[in-house]
This record gives C-alpha cells, sequence and structure tokens, in this order.
C-alpha cells in the first residue's frame, strides 16, 4: 500500500478551511491525528477522500506550506473589523465558480458574434443618483410604479430578475455551494456579489436572505453594474460601507426602489410610523427598514423615531430568526435550480449543446447537474413552464 508524503500543516489548513476539527474528521479518518503528528502518512485513495470532505483542490496538499487565499474583488464591510475577517472557504469557492461560468459565458457570446453591453459601466459616482436610477428603467424597461399590481414579494423579485436576464445580466441566487446543501453561505458574511464584465456581467445574490431584503441586494448590485465596479458586500441591515461606491449604490437602489416623489404621494403622516412602514414595505417590497430609512433621509420621520422603530424591528427580526428559517426557492427543485444557475446562463448551454459547441461532460460541469437530473432540468427549461 502506497504512502504519500503530506506535509500537516497543509492538512490542518484544510481542516482550518472547512471549518471541521479532528474529533470530527477521526470518524471518517481513524488514522488522523498520527497523519496530523507525521507519524504515519495516508494512502493516495485516503488523500483524494480528505480533499473532497474538505472541499480543497486535491493538487493543494502536496504543496510545501498553506496557500495565502484572498478575495479576488473588493469586499466592503458595513462593520469595520480591528482584525479582517478571512472569507470563508464557501465564498471563496462561490466567486471562482461564478468566475469559471462568467469566462465561459463570455467566450460563447464573442463566438457567436454578440455585441458587447453598452449600459455596463456607463455612470461614474460622480453623476446624480436621479440620472443614474433614469438610464436603469430605461434599459430594464420599468417605471417608478413598476410594482404596483404585484401583489407578493417573490412576484416582484421574479420580474426584476427576469428584465435584468433580458438585457443579458446573468442572474444567480442560491443560499449553498453549487447544489451542496452542507456548505450554506452566511448571510451575516454576504448578501451578494457583482462580476463585471462587458459581455456577461454576473450578479449573485445570497439566496439565505429574506425576499426582502435579497429585492435590494440585487438592486444595489445593479447599480454596480450601470458603475462599471465589481464588489462583494455584506449590507448589514441595508446599510453600506462608508466607501464613496457604496453609498452611492444604495442612494441609486433606494431611489429605484422607493422613489421619493411616489413615496411623498403615500406617505400618511397621521398614521402610526410602525403600521405606515408595514403598509408601504407591502407596497414598495421592500424591507420595512429600507422604508424607515428612506422616511428618515426625506425627514418625513426624526431621528429618535427611526432609533425606536429600529430597536423594535431588530428584536422582531431576531425572533424570527429563532423560530424558523426561510426556505430558498419554496422547496421545488426546478424552481431552486433555476435561481441556482440562472435562466440566461442555462439557455445558452443549452443552445451551445445543441449546436455541438460543448460537450455534455462540459455542460455538467459549468450547470453542476449530471445525468438523469440534467436531462430533467433541460426538459423542464424547454417547457417554458419558469
Amino acid at each position: 500500500m502506497t504512502r504519500v508524503p503530506v506535509n500537516p500543516e497543509i492538512l490542518r489548513w484544510a481542516m482550518v478551511r472547512a471549518k471541521q476539527n479532528e474529533e470530527t474528521l477521526s470518524k471518517k479518518f481513524p488514522k488522523i491525528k498520527h497523519w496530523l503528528d507525521g507519524i504515519e502518512q495516508p494512502t493516495l485513495k485516503q488523500l483524494e477522500r480528505f480533499a473532497r470532505v474538505t472541499h480543497v483542490p486535491f493538487g493543494a496538499l502536496f504543496l510545501s506550506r498553506p496557500p495565502e487565499e484572498s478575495l479576488s474583488i473588493p469586499f466592503f464591510r458595513t462593520v469595520r473589523y480591528e482584525i479582517p475577517e478571512k472569507p470563508s472557504a464557501e465564498l471563496l469557492d462561490t466567486i471562482e465558480s461564478m468566475k469559471f461560468r462568467q469566462s465561459w459565458m463570455r467566450a460563447y457570446l464573442q463566438r457567436i458574434d454578440a455585441p458587447p453591453l453598452d449600459f455596463v459601466g456607463s455612470h461614474s459616482v460622480e453623476d446624480d443618483t436621479e440620472i443614474i436610477v433614469r438610464d436603469m428603467r430605461r434599459v430594464l424597461r420599468m417605471d417608478e410604479q413598476w410594482v404596483k399590481g404585484i401583489y407578493t414579494w417573490e412576484a416582484a423579485l421574479r420580474q426584476l430578475r427576469n428584465r435584468m436576464e433580458e438585457v443579458g445580466i446573468l442572474v444567480v441566487v442560491n443560499s449553498v455551494v453549487g447544489n451542496n446543501t452542507h456548505r450554506k453561505l452566511s448571510v451575516h458574511e454576504f448578501r451578494g456579489f457583482v462580476l463585471v464584465d462587458p459581455y456577461a456581467p454576473l450578479v449573485f445574490v445570497n439566496g439565505g436572505d429574506s425576499k426582502a431584503a435579497q429585492m435590494f441586494t440585487l438592486v444595489h448590485e445593479l447599480a454596480h453594474v450601470f458603475l462599471g465596479e465589481e464588489a462583494i458586500f455584506d449590507l448589514s441591515n441595508m446599510m453600506p460601507a462608508s466607501s464613496k461606491l457604496e453609498v452611492k449604490c444604495n442612494e441609486v437602489a433606494a431611489e429605484f426602489l422607493v422613489p421619493r416623489n411616489y413615496l411623498e404621494m403615500n406617505w400618511d403622516k397621521h398614521s402610526e410610523i410602525i403600521f405606515e412602514v408595514e403598509r408601504l414595505a407591502r407596497l414598495f417590497k421592500v424591507s420595512e427598514l429600507v422604508i424607515a430609512r428612506r422616511a428618515l433621509d426625506l425627514r418625513f420621520i426624526s431621528k429618535e423615531d427611526f432609533f425606536r422603530f429600529y430597536d423594535r424591528y431588530q428584536r422582531r427580526i431576531r425572533e424570527i430568526q429563532d423560530q424558523s428559517k426561510e426556505q430558498e426557492g419554496g422547496g421545488d427543485f426546478y424552481t431552486t435550480t433555476n435561481l441556482r444557475i440562472g435562466r440566461r446562463f442555462a439557455q445558452a448551454v443549452m443552445d451551445a449543446l445543441r449546436n455541438g459547441d460543448v460537450l455534455y461532460t462540459d455542460a455538467y460541469q459549468l450547470t453542476g447537474l449530471y445525468g438523469g437530473t440534467f436531462d430533467k432540468y433541460v426538459e423542464w427549461l424547454a417547457s417554458g413552464q419558469h
């Protein structure tokens, strides 16, 4: 039986990265203590399994020392930490996966002579917020009252996602790494990120978030596309980091979702603030916090009123989170899969498959679906039920 020499420090790095310890891993690898102490070396098969369990590239286990992993795009955090937090393996792996998809999509679009998208990077942070919002509405063909007549957050989100995909933006909503339900994405770490590209801009929304919060994140990401700046952000409590870029993106998102003049028309100053915020959150399909913050910015309420609301809102949110966790995609396989892959991206892969531009093995890798599961999803996509 051939043993493979491996640096114990590499094994420890993989364990920390995967948030696993010696005790839990010893159930799958009884000799792991010997490996870590350098007393014994694993076999090739054991090492391959270790790589799968800890979600690290197999080749990384042969390095002489642990690699320095860093994010390839800026991370704008709302809260400033004295010691910067290391990005989780889940976030790192998700970004790399999305970059792989984006790279394929860009090459595919260039191969079929698709033109670049003229709205990507068409504005700067120096531009007036209302001008940026008007341009976003023009491109998406969505006026100030686009949510009128839409009765649920899910329906509003679906319409916004569809319009974004129709104009060429890849939209992915997922709460786990790929299709691995054991690797959840933390909303506390990030709410979304943007990968900017003139052919295939991609926005990713953490599907573990509430539908109301996802709405704001989606438009915040859309603002990044128009400003041509990619980033990851946590948007803690819907508030941006202190950078000029993040402040601008939040202003744009707030005006897009809750237009000043429309809010002025609908705000009832004689109503109790808590009831008015709840009513308008349902009307605009955003979180109550977005409405309250918008009302404060427009001086419809005082700072004292806002912070009283904020304290009550935080308590209620904590109670809801303690009681239950919102399930992504409503448990429906096809809906969830479509969100995780993105309708526009999936359709491009299917077209390339039909035209012989990609093999089935490539399509499996691009979508994360294999065999019969892939075939069922293709049939559902072709049926137009989405």
